[in-house]
């Protein structure tokens, strides 16, 4: 079968097309072919290595898998085989693929059959690829960690990318006021067509506080969505109403975040984390799009042999929504 191997960390040159024997499924396994594949930022990290995380290579890259069930090992239903599935990331034994264990940017993966989650009828094996790490992150972080509400003011940090553009889609869905921060003209214009109700240019505005600010009537955000992280935590704190929430599921541009500690008593903010997802989580996203509730936005397809040009279009901050690859 044909793969995209990663056998050192290093820049996208790295990413190279092979062809690897298509793996035999195990007890407890199921072999699925694969269909689609999406790319996350996760994908980026893996490339160029993390200080606090060990790579075994060679490694396969892809954590949002969509595909049909070849074959199944000994002691799973062979009832399994024909269904079309999404793959939940998380291995049992803890891990994600793509990051602790080869992922989807091949033909086919063996994998545990705890992960495999059969996809209903009315979604696409893409828009199956393009739901399990960011909208099934953001389900999680909005409505189970987050409780968000109708009504409510909610602020989205990165709200061009994967998850970002699924909090919009998300809390548009719950009935909230949505202000989305972006860099440039045109991906505002994509979110305002998405429902987003106020867009703020980091370009034009670094301190995006003060805009948002304003759009919050200057009585701040009900909500603040914050998976950025770095320098972005003391303006996010300042955008808050009393008793807003901060929500995080992240921290691309640096895990180190500077707060100042006086709007967190005096505006009595609440700081809440979210950790991934649960297959509830994805089953929900599944079923909204099934019942017509949700579209997840997807910009660019590749082929298999392009794989590497969709993760530099995510390195260089040049997408909107979700990469999928077809093998």
């Amino acid at each position: 079968m044909r793969v995209i191997a990663l056998n050192e960390h290093g820049g996208l040159e790295q990413l190279k097309l092979e062809r690897w024997s298509v793996p035999r499924p195990a007890t407890g396994q199921a072999l699925v072919q694969i269909k689609a594949c999406g790319l996350n930022y996760m994908d980026v990290f893996v490339l160029h290595g993390m200080p606090d995380l060990h790579t075994t290579m060679p490694r396969i890259p892809g954590g949002d898998v969509a595909g049909v069930v070849a074959d199944v090992g000994e002691g799973v239903p062979r009832d399994w085989v024909g269904k079309r599935v999404a793959l939940f990331p998380r291995f049992p034994e803890g891990g994600v693929l793509g990051e602790h264990g080869n992922g989807g940017l091949c033909e086919y993966i063996a994998v545990d059959q705890r992960q495999l989650i059969e996809i209903p009828e009315g979604v696409g094996f893409n828009e199956a690829a393009a739901l399990p790490i960011a909208y099934g992150t953001s389900h999680r972080m909005l409505f189970t960690r987050g409780r968000i509400q109708a009504g409510e003011k909610v602020l989205v940090l990165g709200a061009s990318g994967g998850v970002g553009v699924s909090c919009v889609q998300f809390a548009k869905m719950a009935g909230a006021e949505v202000i989305a921060c972006t860099s440039s003209e045109e991906k505002g214009r994509k979110l305002r067509e998405l429902g987003a109700d106020h867009i703020v240019n980091y370009a034009e505005h670094p301190d995006f506080s003060k805009p948002v600010w304003a759009a919050s009537g200057k009585k701040g955000v009900d909500v603040a969505i914050n998976f950025t992280g770095g320098d972005t935590w003391i303006p996010t704190q300042r955008c808050m109403a009393v008793n807003g929430r901060i929500l995080t599921c992240g921290s691309t541009a640096g895990h180190l975040c500077p707060i100042d500690i006086r709007y967190v008593w005096h505006r009595e903010i609440d700081i809440i984390g979210s950790r991934a997802y649960l297959p509830s989580d994805i089953e929900a996203c599944l079923a909204y799009v099934a019942e017509g509730r949700l579209a997840p936005v997807i910009e660019t397809i590749l082929p298999l042999e392009r794989a590497a040009e969709g993760v530099g279009l995510l390195e260089n901050r040049r997408i909107f929504g979700k990469v999928i690859v077809n093998p």
